[in-house]
């Protein structure tokens, strides 16, 4: 009895029977999509969180039967604090659609439809390492926008996502350079 098994891309291995009526998740272009996978390093953060999360929520359990509601409404919500921060943290990034670009930030958020969407260039410069104010010499994708003097970097080979992984990074940039190129409007 052969049993179907889901593969890493959520498409079934066995073909029930060949009609292709279903929709699949990637056929859906008008859903924001991060353009590459997220790196080990932002992972391991946002599991590290969590694992510190379940710890305060067991602290909050104790605290709670021992009969400290107060203590209990205050661990109840740093734990939560802490599984959002996990949260965000997962969710940091350089985000595309046919509507536009959009930088996720740990506390900003901005989107810019395409059309204001300027040249995209990888650029050698100082860069954060981790995120963390230490800089090193590395590549930083930018962006020129439209009715901006400073160009905003996107993505940079040692952040959270491609430290010590080049070849990511550079299929990053192309994947962003490709949706640019397909969505962004032609000057006439």
């Amino acid at each position: 009895m052969p049993l179907p098994f889901l593969t890493a891309d959520g498409v079934s291995d066995v073909d029930d029977d060949g009609d292709g009526d279903e929709i699949l998740a990637h056929a859906d272009q008008d859903r924001w999509r991060r353009p590459y996978r997220p790196g080990p390093w932002r992972v391991a953060i946002g599991a590290l969180l969590l694992l510190l999360s379940a710890f305060m929520l067991l602290a909050t359990m104790i605290v709670t039967f021992a009969g400290g509601w107060g203590g209990g409404v205050v661990c109840l919500a740093a734990a939560l604090a802490v599984v959002g921060s996990a949260v965000q943290t997962l969710r940091v990034g350089v985000w595309v659609s046919p509507a536009g670009l959009r930088r996720v930030g740990f506390f900003v958020t901005r989107t810019l439809p395409w059309s204001e969407v300027g040249e995209l260039r990888t650029v050698q410069q100082p860069v954060r390492w981790l995120g963390l104010p230490r800089t090193v010499q590395g590549q930083a994708l930018t962006m020129s926008a439209q009715g901006e003097a400073e160009q905003p970097v996107l993505l940079t080979d040692h952040n959270a996502d491609f430290l010590s992984r080049t070849e990511a990074f550079d299929r990053a940039v192309d994947t962003v350079g490709a949706w640019a190129d397909e969505y962004r409007p032609v000057a006439a």
